[in-house]
């Protein structure tokens, strides 16, 4: 049944005691805006609340699963030092909302996953993917420092090598079979059978009586403190000059010439408002 009309950003369909939120923003390749960020917290905290909610499966509309963090719907100009809490604030709350919700969460990756849509992933119980998936941190390109525990968690479901792979300069981008082989997920399946899959492993874990759980034996606690660091390294290079001339050259090209000339103008005004870091 759903309970949300289909223009809504995320859409959400309970049923079995499985709650199935859907990303629905394809047009924006279902990034996560502030809309859609406040959407995934509200949902989160009703199916938490919710007794008839067991298992929470998380899913895009296609063809993209997630693009991550849209910067640009984010950000707000401001005095530097407040613009550093609210990056540091955001951050950690992002990720502390998956970290810290008490049922088991799974994550079916119907397309192509981008930054901290993979790394909240990992912090789910689980992670199936259609055949179309592929999964993407390209961090070291934006210059910018791993977020979402995987400075920790990465090489536990990983190992060291495929962890500097997708976090460091090489930017792997794995497709599902190789996430699969890697480590990082836990099933692949045809892209059409991929809710029927990821419902199917809910009312197993439902039958069995599953608990929350974090991959790779990491515990809430210490993902709670690797989250609150990394926000803070995250802040601290999200206002570095080689991230925002990135960021300034990325949107000019697509050609959104507002957000561009923010990070334009921060650029320009940087050795300015630095000081007042």
């Amino acid at each position: 049944m759903k309970t949300s009309a289909d223009t809504s950003p995320l859409l959400i369909d309970k049923q079995d005691g499985i709650t199935t939120l859907t990303m629905n923003t394809p047009e924006r390749l279902n990034g996560w805006t502030m809309a859609m960020m406040n959407a995934l917290k509200d949902a989160f905290k009703l199916a938490a609340a919710d007794k008839q909610t067991s298992v929470l499966i998380l899913t895009g509309a296609d063809p993209y699963y997630c693009a991550g963090v849209n910067l640009a719907a984010t950000l707000r100009l401001g005095h530097p030092r407040k613009l550093r809490a609210m990056i540091v604030e955001q951050n950690r709350a992002l990720f502390d909302m998956f970290l810290d919700f008490p049922k088991p969460l799974l994550v079916a990756a119907n397309g192509p996953a981008i930054g901290a849509s993979v790394t909240s992933a990992t912090l789910c119980d689980g992670i199936i993917a259609s055949e179309k998936a592929t999964f993407s941190t390209p961090f070291a390109a934006l210059g910018v420092t791993p977020e979402g525990c995987s400075s920790v968690h990465f090489e536990r479901l990983m190992g060291p090598g495929n962890a500097e792979r997708m976090l460091g300069k090489e930017g792997w981008k794995p497709s599902a079979a190789e996430a699969l082989e890697a480590g990082l997920i836990q099933w692949v399946t045809p892209h059409e059978k991929l809710i029927k899959e990821a419902r199917r492993i809910a009312r197993e874990w439902i039958a069995s009586g599953s608990k929350r759980s974090f991959r790779g034996g990491s515990t809430l606690d210490e993902l709670k403190s690797v989250n609150a660091d990394e926000s803070k390294l995250l802040a601290d290079a999200f206002l570095g000059a080689p991230f925002i001339k990135a960021q300034f050259k990325f949107l000019w090209r697509k050609k959104k010439w507002g957000p561009a000339m923010m990070f334009l103008t921060m650029l320009v005004f940087r050795p300015v408002w630095s000081r007042m870091l």
